[in-house]
């Protein structure tokens, strides 16, 4: 169980290299989205209470210590080894590499879809809303860069729900803010005067926000996968294979300059290409390895 735990956080410290994929996406495809949003959740003042007192026991079960560790864990070594090999393969054959990924997400959407309880029309409504926004956050203009105090604790909060929420990139979104070169380079200096701001708009976004999604699940279990599986439907315009990717050079203090998307030009592509058929051989792939795991996990419960 542990080390299943363990292979999930691998698949989402993976996907935060991938543009348009967030570890939300993957968390809720491996089944363990509702159990994420409720261990964070469960750091509250009944276990700050049970950690002032010493009762390490009670607070390592209340919060669900035990999976969050081995995930956590899964992450961090996929940031420091996997993660790699996807840059690798992004910069050195990004059209393969997005359309195994694209192929992956678009059955992803069955699966997900199809926890759904009943389909309602408030339901469909839901799913076609999700959908809009996602799709529709490709085309925003970035914003201008703003460094109050404010804005950055904003910048915080909306980066941590947007990394939560399947579909959704938090550093793209965090482009569209316009405050993602000015928060590298706050990374880069150390400047306090962005990263507390920051730091504590991630914080409160990370624990309100899991607090809302426990008890919008609770309370409207369909409406709130219906709306994920919209947002995941909607993000597979930024997976989509065959785009040509609007950059832009961000000047960083004491560092070199670095390159960071801004938009894309979608395009479709010569069908009878021997390129393309191996893109959709590969975007084949990527969704028959997902409907394998996905009968294996059933098998195995």
């Amino acid at each position: 169980m542990v080390f299943s735990v363990f292979l999930k956080g691998l698949a989402m410290g993976a996907a935060n290299v991938i543009p348009g994929v967030s570890g939300g996406t993957i968390a809720l495809i491996t089944g363990i989205y509702e159990r994420l949003i409720n261990a964070i959740k469960s750091f509250d003042l009944r276990a700050a209470k049970l950690l002032l007192s010493k009762q390490w026991q009670a607070f390592w079960t209340s919060t669900d210590s035990t999976f969050l560790l081995a995930l956590f864990a899964g992450i961090g070594v996929s940031i420091v080894s996997l993660a790699k090999l996807l840059e690798y393969l992004l910069e050195s054959r990004e059209t393969l590499t997005m359309a195994f990924f694209f192929g992956l997400i678009l059955v992803s959407i069955y699966f997900v879809g199809k926890t759904v309880r009943q389909w309602t029309p408030t339901v469909c409504i839901m799913l076609l809303i999700g959908i809009i926004i996602a799709a529709g956050i490709a085309f925003l203009a970035p914003a201008s860069e703003n460094s109050s105090f404010f804005y950055v604790f904003l910048c915080g909060i909306v980066a941590m729900c947007s990394m939560i929420l399947p579909g959704l990139s938090g550093s793209f979104v965090l482009i569209i803010m316009g405050n993602y070169a000015l928060i590298l380079a706050a990374i880069g200096n150390a400047d306090l005067n962005i990263l507390i701001p920051l730091a504590l708009g991630c914080i409160f976004g990370m624990i309100a926000f899991s607090h809302l999604l426990a008890w919008i699940f609770k309370h409207f279990h369909d409406q709130t996968i219906a709306m994920m599986t919209g947002f995941i439907a909607g993000s597979l315009l930024v997976i989509w294979p065959w785009k040509n990717t609007i950059t832009e050079m961000i000047a960083r203090e004491d560092k070199p300059a670095k390159e960071v998307v801004t938009g894309y030009e979608w395009y479709l592509p010569a069908v009878t290409d021997s390129n393309t058929l191996l893109a959709a051989g590969i975007a084949a792939a990527g969704g028959f390895a997902l409907f394998a795991m996905e009968k294996l996990a059933a098998k195995t419960s």
